[in-house]
Formats: structure tokens, sequence, C-alpha cells
């Protein structure tokens, strides 16, 4: 496999972590976004519970869906 083509898997948002992604975490600040607006960040099995954790303890999660069942929103 050539590196552009590995380049395009969707790869986990932790600092320094090229392993592929499998969940999407949609979170939002309140303070900046629209509520129904979902930002992204894209998390590996190492670091779900740890990107997770974080948004959480912020008041900022929204939703934790697996990668393959993620259908982001329409744009309007």
């Amino acid at each position: 496999m050539s590196d552009e083509i590995a380049d395009e898997a969707p790869k986990c948002s932790a600092k320094g972590c090229r392993t592929a992604a499998l969940w999407v975490l949609a979170w939002n600040n309140p303070k900046l976004h629209t509520p129904e607006r979902r930002k992204t960040w894209l998390a590996c099995d190492e670091h779900r519970e740890h990107l997770s954790q974080f948004l959480d303890v912020r008041g900022f999660l929204k939703d934790v869906v697996p990668l393959a069942e993620w259908e982001p929103a329409a744009d309007h």
C-alpha cells in the first residue's frame, strides 16, 4: 500500500496517534456553537475513552458513534 492511500484513511484525533479511527465523538462548545452544530473528533479504540472524558468533563460531548455508522448532518 502506498503512503498516499494510507493517508486517506481517517486517523485518530489524539495527539501523535496515527492509528485508524473507529469512533466519531460528536461535540459542541455552547459558548461558541449553536445547539445543533456538531464538531467531530475521531478516535481509535485506545483513545476513545480518554478523548470522551476530556470532552465530557467540559460539558461538550454530545454523542459517541462507530465511524461506520456516522451520518453527518446535512448542510442547509
